[in-house]
């Protein structure tokens, strides 16, 4: 009991000192949980060997974070990140794996061992990147989400590896210990059972955990609920983690996939938020001592008798793998700090690789002295991760500052109109305005397109329209309308939703690049939306029905009805659109607006007989005045 208590004492007094310190140094709390573990360990010795049994137990700290990830995920989500899962994902192993295995082979491996050290080398850290990409917000950018797949992918992925295994035992190799000792459950439900008997128990598992899911946790939850204790709600949660990760080891798959694979089933029910809030904090605990562990496990006695030997394969197997990832980004069209960030997020080894390396052991594939060095590798690599991504965010912010050149200007100025961007769009309206003798305040983020427009007499204001400050300052409780021409599709919704959260009556016209960002702008609460080419094709419509011998009056009846019809058809399928879902994959959405084009004509042609008899009864109504004056 007193070794127990001085150990708990060590590890939570490590956390909560090299946490917070590194947070205020800009570090992050992994690159600090990675810390504490080094000081702790072989720095001060406080302790020992000790370390390497409890990191299995903090490995299920990686099993709750999949859980609450599957959480956030709807399975049309993971079905529409399908491509990315088979194609990104399976490329990265399988070109990961080939490379490395052949890099051994080069440095005299046999092929058995060097297709175990790739195996191992291709999986990264599930437990470092996501919790990272959590912390800096950058989960939900397209790098943050390729990057998740890959890892979802490498998850899966384990169980065939860890099959693969024993296969590759080398004849005469006896080895004694390992990089720890194995922790593999004995009881077993494939144990004896043939290849069928294997696969029917392992889908049979899969399908309880969604059907148990599906039909039964929210009959449990709801009897749970009435009890009124909050701490039994927690212990259902807990349960419903543990049981199934016990479950999934029985028939040899990852208890991460398990737990995975339910928070994907249960992300629509009722009680999602109330299991979250209760295994956050045991996920952020044992995620926080598996990175303890890891920096305990770092041996320097090896390391410093094989410094050169060990810094140089840690640098080229990431190298490696930054190739590959580099060569995928390029296929799949990652483009800037996405393909930066989809590189640094998975350039690393991973927690798994402990997992592969103490299997080789056990089943005489790696030799004990190398296995250790390899998991020195994979420690070394995972503590650089925290610090390649500082480095990622220290050069997104030079690349972002190099583009501001200037503060942002003083407005000293106010009008009934506000202009956020004085390009193409902006400058025409901004124009009109000022013919009619309107005071506008433009205002723009191109420092260049303001000093552009300042050498023809035309005042703006250089700043950042998405800042509340700078709109209030330019006079938004007080403007008439507020015009939104800026080319950042992101940024226009932003302002768009400021601007309509201060100013609930303020008409607001926003200029839209495409449908999917119609929508947005809808929902943000635009008053007006100008689509950027639709009212030039309607233009060009015109010209056509003029050349084809259609009378003015009527051409521009048929232009009102068919605006008419197709702005009352945007409207209802913004209210289906879903921005996380692909288009061809929203079935609502899709049937709607095939019944929408169906009954389009139809809409046209009432619309334009609508508007016919408005114009035949304002023109008979002018007559019956002009006769009356008569």
């Amino acid at each position: 009991m007193y070794s127990f208590l001085l150990q708990a004492t060590i590890y939570l007094a490590a956390a909560v000192i090299a946490v917070p310190v590194a947070k205020r140094l800009g570090l992050g709390s992994v690159l600090g949980y990675l810390i504490a573990g080094v000081l702790i360990g072989p720095v001060l010795g406080l302790i020992g060997s000790e370390a390497q049994d409890l990191r299995h137990f903090a490995e299920f700290g990686v099993v709750m974070m999949l859980f609450l990830v599957g959480l956030e995920l709807e399975p049309m989500a993971l079905w529409n990140m399908r491509a990315r899962l088979i194609g990104l994902g399976g490329l990265q192993i399988s070109l990961t794996t080939a490379a490395i295995t052949a890099a051994a082979i080069a440095l005299g491996q046999p092929w058995s061992v060097a297709l175990a050290i790739g195996l191992a080398f291709s999986l990264s850290s599930t437990a470092i990147v996501i919790q990272t990409l959590s912390e800096k917000g950058l989960m939900h950018t397209l790098g943050g989400r390729s990057a998740f797949s890959v890892l979802l992918t490498q998850d899966i992925a384990v169980i065939p590896m860890l099959a693969l295994i024993p296969l590759l035992a080398m004849p005469g190799l006896l080895n004694i210990g390992g990089v720890g000792r194995d922790h593999s459950e004995e009881i077993s439900l494939i144990a004896g059972l043939s290849g069928w008997g294997v696969t029917f128990v392992t889908l049979t598992a899969v399908a309880v955990v969604i059907l148990a899911g599906m039909y039964l946790t929210r009959p449990v939850f709801r009897f749970i609920a009435q009890s009124r204790l909050r701490e039994m709600f927690t212990a259902m949660a807990l349960l419903l983690v543990v049981g199934i990760a016990f479950l999934m080891t029985l028939v040899g798959l990852s208890p991460a996939l398990g737990t995975f694979l339910a928070g994907v089933v249960l992300a629509n029910s009722e009680f999602r938020h109330e299991l979250e809030s209760d295994i956050q904090p045991f996920k952020g605990l044992l995620l926080g001592l598996f990175f303890i562990t890891v920096g305990a496990g770092i041996n320097f006695d090896i390391l410093f008798d094989n410094f050169a030997t060990i810094i140089g394969i840690t640098l080229g197997v990431m190298l490696i793998k930054s190739s590959i990832l580099l060569i995928l980004a390029y296929l799949f069209r990652f483009r800037g700090r996405n393909r930066i960030l989809f590189i640094l997020s998975l350039a690393q080894a991973g927690e798994f690789g402990f997992v592969m390396l103490n299997t080789t052991v056990k089943y005489n594939v790696i030799p004990t002295a190398i296995s250790e060095m390899l998991a020195l590798i994979i420690a070394l690599s995972m503590l650089l991760t925290p610090a390649l991504f500082i480095l990622y965010e220290h050069l997104a912010k030079r690349k972002i500052e190099r583009t501001v050149t200037r503060e942002h200007d003083k407005i000293d100025e106010q009008g009934k109109v506000i202009i956020v961007g004085i390009g193409r769009f902006g400058q025409i309206v901004n124009r009109m305005a000022l013919a009619a003798g309107i005071k506008t305040v433009v205002i723009d983020h191109h420092i260049d397109q303001i000093e552009q427009m300042r050498i023809y007499g035309v005042k703006g204001y250089f700043g950042d329209p998405t800042r509340p400050e700078l709109m209030h300052a330019a006079g938004l409780h007080e403007a008439a309308v507020l015009i939104v021409a800026i080319d950042d599709k992101k940024a226009a919704v932003k302002l768009v939703k400021n601007a309509r959260k201060s100013r609930p009556d303020l008409h607001i016209i926003a200029r839209a690049y495409d449908r999917n960002h119609t929508y947005q702008l809808y929902r943000a609460g635009a008053t007006d939306i100008v689509r950027e080419t639709f009212d030039s094709s309607i233009r060009a419509s015109k010209y056509m029905l003029q050349e084809l011998g259609w009378s003015g009056f009527d051409i521009e009846n048929a232009a009102d009805a068919f605006v008419t019809s197709d702005r009352g058809a945007l409207r209802e399928l913004s209210e289906l659109w879903d921005p996380n879902i692909k288009t061809e994959d929203n079935k609502a959405y899709v049937e709607r607006a095939r019944a929408i084009n169906k009954e389009f004509n139809t809409g046209f042609l009432a619309n334009l007989a609508k508007i016919v008899e408005q114009d035949v009864k304002e023109e008979e109504e002018l007559r019956a005045e002009a006769d009356e004056e008569r």
